[in-house]
């Protein structure tokens, strides 16, 4: 099996009569891990889809979206590796395969050259229907089983030419095909939409203010997907009988739910898709698990923890109750466990106090993101902090005292809103 380990964090006390347990589980993969085909390295298993949207909008502000788009499409092809089978897609309320003419073609000096002139010519014109684009992108995909399939997606818009049933029907069909990257440009797009997308696809959802960021986020992405090297990796998780498994969250670096994922491997087992991996790359998620409750001063096994790699797998780590009736140990609380509880928290009050706010209630408003800047201070996210002072003033971080402010930019507040879901790791102890 590929390079991988596991270690758990909790506090596996548990007094007299309690049945709930909770552990962080940080998964790395080792520097030297590979594809498991190659012996090293390499790019030739890794497919990339850029879609960007081509529709009328784009052509506002004198033609200046629709230029840096390109600009930015031009910029992630040319940082693509050699090897990496790619395709660009222009989307409007349908989708055409913008380059090569058909299928997928391999990055070279030659493709690269010729990918980048046909988007310099590219137009702005037409409606958007996201379900489009996406399904068009599965059909590429589905020509490369076993590979490292990405997919980097710009819109500006909603998808009001498709409608949601669609849209949910097609995120279904490509869920487990690839991962997409959702970037919004400017302000009239749809937190929600993408976070759907993103979210079902194991991606990242994000805004770009501004037309003259997107080259900066292209190149970033791009780099960021060449880097990956094994596809199918798994969280395994083995409960004994009567244990139940009440939730599985990957933690960090953002807050993803992946309980809903859970591919059943057998009466006690589940494997809970991850996505692919770069090398050195790490990752927390967060296991609650209800067990029979025991005498004091039994000891059981809660779970199981295993990685599996291309349907391989190996155990790495054990989850564990134990009773007893000191409260010194008892009562303790995991650094760890705490920290990401009040990380998800910190996403649940930004998004309910920012949903408080568009319903004009503002005295909710005022409590929830009060409450968001203390947890935000209390665990050291210095982005959410920034992002939250642009949204209200903070009399005092460590009661949560702030006011609302009168006037905030649109664009503010939704990168609070799309970033809310990202976390800082536990701080090192000295």
């Amino acid at each position: 099996m590929a390079d991988f380990n596991a270690d758990v964090f909790q506090n596996e006390y548990l007094p007299s009569g309690t049945d709930v347990v909770d552990a962080i589980v940080t998964v790395t993969a080792g520097a030297s891990v590979t594809a498991a085909s190659s012996p090293g390295p390499t790019t030739d298993h890794l497919v990339e889809v850029i879609v960007i949207d081509t529709s009328g909008s784009m052509d506002e502000d004198r033609g200046a979206k629709m230029q840096a788009a390109k600009a930015a499409t031009i910029a992630a092809v040319e940082a693509l590796a050699d090897g990496v089978e790619f395709a660009i897609i222009a989307g409007t309320e349908k989708a055409r395969l913008a380059y090569p003419r058909a299928g997928l073609t391999t990055a070279n000096r030659s493709t690269r050259r010729e990918a980048s002139q046909v988007v310099s010519k590219l137009r702005a014109d037409g409606g958007t229907a996201i379900e489009t684009w996406l399904h068009m992108a599965a059909q590429l995909f589905q020509q490369r089983p076993h590979t490292i399939r990405h997919c980097l997606l710009l819109t500006d818009g909603k998808n009001q030419h498709g409608n949601p049933q669609n849209l949910a029907r097609v995120i279904s069909q490509c869920d487990g095909l690839f991962q997409a990257d959702c970037r919004g440009l400017g302000t009239d797009w749809d937190v929600d939409e993408l976070r759907q997308i993103s979210s079902a696809l194991l991606g990242t959802v994000d805004i770009i203010p501004r037309p003259d960021e997107m080259v900066d986020e292209f190149r970033r992405i791009i780099a960021s997907s060449m880097t990956k090297q094994v596809a199918d990796v798994a969280l395994r998780l083995w409960s004994p009988k009567g244990a139940e498994l009440q939730f599985v969250k990957q933690v960090s670096p953002s807050i993803e739910a992946l309980t809903h994922r859970a591919v059943v491997v057998d009466d006690l087992t589940s494997d809970y898709p991850l996505g692919a991996w770069a090398p050195g790359e790490s990752r927390d998620y967060h296991v609650r698990v209800r067990v029979p409750v025991g005498s004091l001063g039994d000891e059981r096994l809660a779970a199981r923890v295993m990685l599996a790699v291309d349907g391989q797998a190996e155990p790495v780590a054990l989850i564990r109750a134990v009773w007893t009736d000191d409260s010194n140990l008892s009562t303790r609380i995991n650094r760890e466990v705490a920290h990401y509880t009040g990380q998800q928290e910190l996403a649940e009050v930004i998004h309910s106090g920012l949903a408080a706010r568009a319903a004009g209630d503002f005295d909710s408003a005022t409590i929830k993101l009060g409450r968001a800047v203390q947890l935000a201070h209390e665990t050291g996210n210095a982005d959410s902090v920034r992002l939250l002072q642009k949204v209200v003033d903070v009399d005092d971080p460590a009661t949560g005292t702030v006011r609302l402010k009168r006037a905030v930019e649109t664009a503010d507040e939704m990168a609070l809103d799309v970033r809310s879901t990202r976390t800082v790791r536990v701080r090192k102890e000295s």
